[in-house]
């Protein structure tokens, strides 16, 4: 049994398994922050079909849904000039992206070239080139506003980890520390009472 100050370690207030408690929310928290970003990652991976890419020049039928904004991503070595057609998609459906939007998948980098809004349902083929060697995937457009916020919900549950397990261990010392001095101030000897006895001398 610890004793400190003359003070029993199990007597004090609050227990220590308090600092456990200050070590499992740290890890909670900063694992939900993982997941949160992890999650993330993973939902922006898998919006590009890479399975159905296909070479610059090649053609690939699709599905779409009127209504469904799709993505067109281009992985190449540099910055060749990108055309994409859909010849019997009506005029207007295919835009460009008023910004930019990369995604790396394994070794490849894939960026968003095109946006495709159809205004019917089917089967259409798509068809893209490159002026330099080229893949190109169909995916989903990507919701830039909500992997942010994800990964600065991750973030936050890393901070609010750090905060809260050492906010809680704080804490718990401080209030150990004060307990442990009025303990020790309960426990100590009484002081003598009364005067200081007088000495008398005698003389011969």
């Amino acid at each position: 049994m610890a004793i400190q100050n003359g003070v029993p370690a199990k007597d004090l207030r609050p227990r220590r398994v308090w600092y456990l408690v200050a070590a499992v929310v740290g890890l909670l928290l900063a694992g939900a922050g993982v997941a949160l970003v992890v999650a993330a990652v993973k939902d922006t991976v898998r919006s590009i079909d890479t399975d159905r890419s296909f070479s610059s020049g090649e053609s690939r039928t699709f599905g779409f849904v009127a209504g469904e904004t799709k993505a067109i991503y281009v992985s190449q070595s540099g910055r060749g000039h990108v055309e994409c057609r859909i010849p019997e998609m009506r005029t207007g459906s295919m835009t460009e992206p008023d910004s930019t939007f990369t995604v790396t998948v394994g070794s490849r980098t894939w960026e968003r070239v095109f946006e495709v809004k159809p205004g019917s349902s089917g089967d259409y083929a798509l068809t893209c080139t490159s002026e330099l060697p080229a893949e190109f995937a169909l995916g989903d457009k990507p919701e830039v506003g909500a992997t942010i916020g994800s990964i600065a919900a991750g973030i936050g549950c890393f901070v609010a980890a750090v905060v809260a397990a050492a906010a809680i261990t704080a804490v718990t010392a401080v209030r150990r520390s004060r307990h442990r001095r009025r303990l020790a101030v309960a426990s100590a000897p009484p002081l003598p009472w009364g005067p200081p006895p007088v000495s008398r001398m005698r003389r011969g």
